[in-house]
């Protein structure tokens, strides 16, 4: 491909090869990766009005994970699994569907349920390896014991971290929503990886993470199992992305013995972000295929973390087409040597 030395002055557009979005990285801005940094979260809270600091109040835990040596629950927890007090999905009836006029609806059927972690004002890039670990065990547990229910079609795990993220309460919690429908983010993700496989023969997340290792201009970080990058067609200013180094498409295919690493890769990934720019807002979800279904074998699972480095305005909002103001490779060097 011949490169058009007359654009070289002027924003890119870049295009995903998975969902085949366009991606403004507008470069004509001129902005260095630090001049993205923000306020840190606010993590000073007051601890005697934080609902997690007595999780065993109201509900019964679904799941307990207790600190090393520890017996007692109620005092030697170190992370809770709890329904949501408040949750968009609920366990009911998948099966009913309504007509309003031209409109078809049905109820939230599914599950909604928070994964807590023990320490207040604490944040993962603070607590220790294993404790990220029995974070990662606990999404990893829960979602394989929602799958059996024959309502759930997808499970979300997602974490958000600040006010601007959508945390309503600031202490270290992530979210796993099992719903009785498949997100359009992700059947246009399916599709689009299912495209390419047929255009090319091979996984286009395996592509991806081939070219990245032996170019290095976007690769944060990696450990033995897991790659950490900048994506090439970033839709934000600091986007990142965890993959698999092994082929794999579902999160539920992680094994015990990759858990480490995969905690490993995550919490250093954060910790850069909150160095780098200050402990900015961010969310971070694991994009994964359908429950149940046909099987997506040329999908690789990964996980995404969105920083709030830019606010949504007319252009994105009227568009649909993201404007980063930082390119990719210089945003994955800055990180990189963080």
């Amino acid at each position: 491909m011949e490169t058009n030395n007359k654009n070289k002055n002027i924003s890119e557009l870049r295009q995903d090869i998975v969902t085949g979005e366009w991606v403004v990285i507008a470069t004509a801005r001129g902005k260095r990766p630090g001049d993205l940094a923000v306020k840190s979260a606010d993590t000073s809270g007051d601890i005697s009005k934080c609902p997690f600091e007595d999780p065993f109040a109201e509900v019964e835990p679904l799941l307990i994970q207790l600190k090393e040596g520890g017996s007692d629950p109620k005092k030697d927890w170190s992370l809770v699994v709890l329904k949501n007090k408040f949750p968009a999905f609920s366990e009911g009836d998948c099966t009913i569907f309504e007509k309003e006029g031209p409109y078809t609806k049905t109820g939230s059927v599914g599950y909604h349920e928070v994964v807590i972690s023990k320490e207040h004002g604490k944040f993962i890039p603070d607590i220790s390896l294993d404790d990220v670990c029995g974070m990662v065990r606990a999404y990893h547990e829960r979602s394989l014991e929602m799958s059996k229910d024959e309502c759930v079609k997808y499970i979300s795990i997602f974490h958000n971290h600040g006010k601007e993220a959508g945390a309503s309460i600031g202490h270290l919690h992530s979210q796993i929503i099992a719903s009785s429908v498949s997100p359009v983010n992700i059947k246009r993700s399916l599709f689009g990886s299912k495209r390419y496989f047929e255009e090319h023969g091979k996984c286009a997340h395996c592509d991806v993470i081939s070219f990245e290792l032996e170019d290095k201009k976007r690769v944060v970080f990696e450990n033995d199992k897991f790659l950490v990058l900048v994506p090439f067609a970033s839709k934000i200013a600091f986007q990142m992305e965890i993959f698999p180094k092994e082929h794999r498409s579902s999160f539920a295919t992680l094994k015990e013995g990759d858990i480490r690493s995969f905690a490993e890769a995550l919490q250093i990934a954060l910790t850069k972000l909150r160095s780098g720019l200050g402990d900015p807002p961010f969310n971070f979800f694991i994009h994964t295929t359908p429950v149940k279904g046909e099987k997506f074998e040329h999908y690789h699972w990964h996980l995404e973390i969105l920083p709030k480095t830019s606010i949504w305005a007319g252009f994105e909002l009227g568009t649909g087409m993201e404007i980063s103001a930082i390119v990719p490779e210089d945003a994955a060097a800055f990180l990189r040597e963080i």
